[in-house]
């Protein structure tokens, strides 16, 4: 039984972790921002306009930042699997 606690507490740490990495990507002008995040599919803009007016190169580029902070997510969350997997 305290090992499963161990593990749970261990996985709320790299969650914590995780939430605190922020990913920045710049791309034609735009800089954006992005905090790290644990998520089962990538998450992605549709649709962004701003005053009625849509914004591609907007779009592409935020969609870009979200899929670099998944992308460290994941590998972060790969990284300590074997670590969690072990105190089970």
């Amino acid at each position: 039984m305290f090992d499963k606690t161990k593990a749970i507490m261990q996985v709320m740490k790299l969650k914590k972790e995780i939430e605190n990495v922020s990913y920045d990507h710049e791309e034609n002008g735009i800089v954006i921002n992005v905090g790290g995040f644990m998520a089962m599919g990538e998450p992605k803009v549709k649709n962004l306009s701003v005053n009625g007016v849509e914004n591609k190169a907007l779009i592409e580029a935020i969609n870009k930042a979200l899929k670099k902070a998944a992308e460290g997510s994941m590998k972060k969350m790969k990284e300590n699997s074997e670590a969690l997997q072990g105190a089970v």
